[in-house]
């Protein structure tokens, strides 16, 4: 699960206590930038952290636009532990974590220009849309630790594959590694950079993760022309085995060895499997729905309706009875949390989007080979990943968030506003500024929200809050996949009187007949033609209302000092269970990223004092 096994078996528990808090007196004002926190502990008194909370609320809950030195200068102070690294070294993690985002977020697209060829390959009109599909859903089901493990084994058996059966397990395999690679960097930044410093860290991640989603029709397509559509798998093989080589030698993070069978029985995987049920249910309904089975069959109403009330299960175990839940609930306690989410949500939705049905548009539609549908989605590929790297160095010279949240998904839905202005024939000025125009919409809020989020979790949920924030992305985005594909096939069977006569019985798996098109005569291409640019026109309608929700969530989230310091974080499931039962006895806690002082009481829930 994005969250469970990943955060509760190593990294889930991370509770801070790097330096005292010196007695203050009433008279003095400590810098706004301060972010040493106090830890409570059995020998610890609750005087002496009710009176430091007292001494410091004022000092953490402060206007960004009031702060002095909220743009002073960056060094590490003599206790920061980035000090001990050298830069040397520090390159060598970043290029290492870098390269684990890169595969990760390539195998999610790489396949979108080789799908029509490995279906006819395989004889396989079916399994067109699940080749994608159990990629992501596995993506977001699941956050191994040997992440890098199980993405090298899914990649071989992919690249391996003798049947669409086969091909669409290695795919879920794939995807449970590529989770855990993205999510796992992220909370290793986490962990290496100060919360300001994040800002350029997570804007070269988010650079890295939005070019190799753009970039990997491209990739496909040269492989599957030049030389096989398997080679879209075992590009992956040398690269992890690298980076796992990289990352044993230079990426030292405290990791106390917690016992194998205590770790596994601290996972919540009664919630693992009630969420991973619960959304496969919901979206196997929505793809055979008005496809394959009518939308009133028993079928299609049951997978939807139990997979509804099992995703309602899953809150009710993660709110009443997980020990160490995958997505604990406190942390949806804020509104500004909940609304970053949501961003992070309707972002995914519609990202993806483009990376998986512009190749389609360009192929179905224009005629393009699956090499040169790579080539015509560059613009895209390129203004998303230049505004998410100057949006990574926007926040760590300001330590402002929110206006690249606003503009980001403002321009996105002009954007995908104009992808449904996309001509029928090949007009570049419109497809080359349309697809820059979105790309500059994307690009900055790969990492923002997760910025806004982590800003007001205690330290000891970062790890948790991360991979609740990688998990609702991966979930948006397997989700956008299937409804994009529902939209648009059943478009496709509204005009099944035109297209038997051009397609024959193929239009019930309308993306897989994209070769076929073709070789039709002129009349019945253009047709078909006709009938892919009208679905895809109703398609992008939407994405652009998802983007459209997004901007009017994003309202709803609030500003806070972004620290200049960084701390050492203590982590595994020994330190987890003496926070979780301090908050049992309800004893109060200094113990927020930002520097904002919460009270936990009785295990759930978190409230700033201002």
């Amino acid at each position: 699960m994005a969250g469970a096994t990943s955060t509760e078996m190593n990294a889930v528990d991370r509770t801070v206590k790097a330096q005292e808090i010196p007695p203050q007196s009433p008279t003095h004002q400590p810098s706004p930038d301060s972010h040493a926190s106090t830890v409570a502990t059995p020998e610890d008194s609750e005087k002496e952290v009710i009176d430091s909370e007292n001494h410091t609320s004022n000092e953490n809950s402060v206007d960004v636009t009031t702060t002095p030195n909220a743009a002073a200068p960056l060094g590490p102070s003599p206790q920061d532990p980035e000090a001990s690294r050298t830069k040397l070294q520090t390159t060598i993690i970043m290029l290492s974590l870098c390269a684990s985002v890169f595969l990760a977020a390539l195998d999610v697209s790489i396949i979108t220009t080789a799908l029509p060829t490995i279906s006819e390959h395989f004889h396989s009109n079916a399994g067109y849309t699940w080749i994608g599909s159990a990629y992501l859903l596995a993506n977001a089901a699941s956050t191994p630790s040997w992440a890098a493990g199980v993405f090298f084994i899914g990649s071989l058996l992919a690249a391996t594959s003798v049947s669409i059966g086969m091909l669409i397990v290695a795919r879920a395999i794939q995807g449970i590694g590529g989770g855990g690679l993205i999510i796992l960097v992220n909370i290793c930044i986490s962990d290496l950079f100060s919360m300001r410093k994040r800002g350029a860290y997570f804007g070269l991640i988010g650079m890295i993760c939005a070019f190799a989603s753009a970039i990997g029709p491209l990739l496909g397509g040269v492989f599957t022309e030049k030389v096989s559509w398997r080679w879209c798998f075992y590009i992956n093989l040398p690269i992890t085995g690298t980076v796992a080589i990289a990352l044993f030698f230079y990426l030292h993070l405290d990791n106390p060895k917690t016992p194998v069978w205590d770790g596994l029985k601290a996972v919540d995987w009664f919630g693992s499997l009630l969420i991973v049920g619960g959304t496969l249910m919901v979206l196997l309904g929505l793809e055979f729905g008005g496809v394959t089975k009518p939308w009133d069959s028993a079928t299609v109403i049951c997978l939807i309706v139990f997979g509804i009330v099992v995703s309602g299960l899953f809150v009710l175990n993660e709110w009443k009875f997980a020990r160490y839940p995958v997505m604990p609930l406190r942390l949806f306690k804020h509104a500004s949390n909940v609304a970053a989410l949501g961003v992070c949500f309707c972002h995914g939705f519609v990202f993806i989007s483009a990376s998986y049905y512009l190749p389609l548009y360009f192929q179905a539609v224009l005629g393009a080979t699956p090499l040169l549908s790579g080539v015509y989605l560059l613009p895209f590929a390129l203004s998303l990943s230049l505004t998410s790297a100057m949006t990574g160095i926007f926040i760590k010279k300001t330590g402002k968030y929110l206006p690249p949240i606003y503009f980001c998904l403002t321009v996105m839905t002009l954007g995908f506003g104009l992808f449904i202005n996309l001509p029928r024939k090949a007009t570049w000025s419109k497809i080359i500024i349309y697809q820059i125009v979105a790309g500059i919409g994307v690009g900055p809020n790969f990492q923002s929200p997760l910025i806004a989020l982590q800003t007001l979790v205690k330290k000891s949920d970062i790890a948790t809050a991360t991979a609740t924030f990688g998990f609702t992305r991966n979930l948006s985005t397997s989700i956008s996949v299937v409804v994009g594909s529902v939209v648009f096939q059943n478009e496709m069977l509204k005009k099944s009187a035109e297209l038997i006569k051009a397609l024959g019985s193929v239009v019930a798996s309308a993306g897989a007949s994209v070769d076929i098109v073709k070789d039709l005569p002129a009349a019945g291409r253009e047709v078909a033609r006709d009938a892919y640019w009208g679905s895809l026109r109703i398609m992008w309608i939407i994405y652009v209302a998802f983007a459209a929700l997004g901007l009017a969530i994003s309202f709803a989230i609030g500003q806070h000092v972004l620290s200049k310091e960084h701390e050492t974080t203590k982590v595994g499931l020994a330190e987890q269970e003496k926070l979780r039962l301090e908050a049992k006895q309800g004893k109060k806690t200094r113990d927020v990223e930002a520097g904002v002082p919460v009270v936990q009481a009785n295990g759930e829930g978190e409230k700033a004092l201002a």
